[in-house]
């Protein structure tokens, strides 16, 4: 049960640091270089549908790795899966705190109501992306670790 716990905690978290990095290195960057600012909608767009989706995928990873921590505690190595989960934990943190504020106002925006400052908003959102993208991606790195080393 455990192997499998720890199976389901890497591919979970693994796939959701596969789709964050993947917004921030190709999607945004795509997205912001179409003419006549054509990447807007489509920001938009998807902060709707990822604000919608993500908070539960972020939830559930800690979750897992709460579990998987608890199930392993105080067996050798078991350090990296709670490195990795409260790495997790921070991300949530930043994430509600740094990037939910503006995904909400992106999530709200339409061609007629854009404010002014909607490049430097999004471009704030991109910088703390990369770094909660670094903290994710050192998280799942330490839980691969664990998996490796059969913890």
């Amino acid at each position: 049960m455990q192997d499998v716990l720890a199976v389901v905690t890497v591919v979970v978290v693994g796939v959701m640091v596969g789709v964050e990095f993947a917004v921030a290195v190709f999607v945004n960057p795509i997205l912001d270089r179409l003419p006549n600012d054509g990447g807007l909608d489509a920001r938009s767009d998807g902060a709707r549908v990822l604000g919608r989706v993500m908070p539960f995928w972020y939830v559930g990873s800690v979750v897992l790795g709460a579990v998987w921590a608890a199930v392993t505690w105080g067996a050798a190595g078991a350090s990296f899966i709670t490195a990795g989960t409260l790495l997790l934990v921070l991300s949530v943190v930043m994430s509600i705190l740094l990037l939910v504020p503006i995904n909400s106002r992106v999530a709200a925006w339409s061609r007629e109501g854009v404010p002014a400052d909607w490049k430097h908003q999004v471009g704030r959102w991109d910088r703390f992306h990369y770094v909660r993208v670094g903290v994710i991606v050192l998280a799942f790195t330490l839980f691969a670790v664990a998996l490796v080393r059969g913890v």
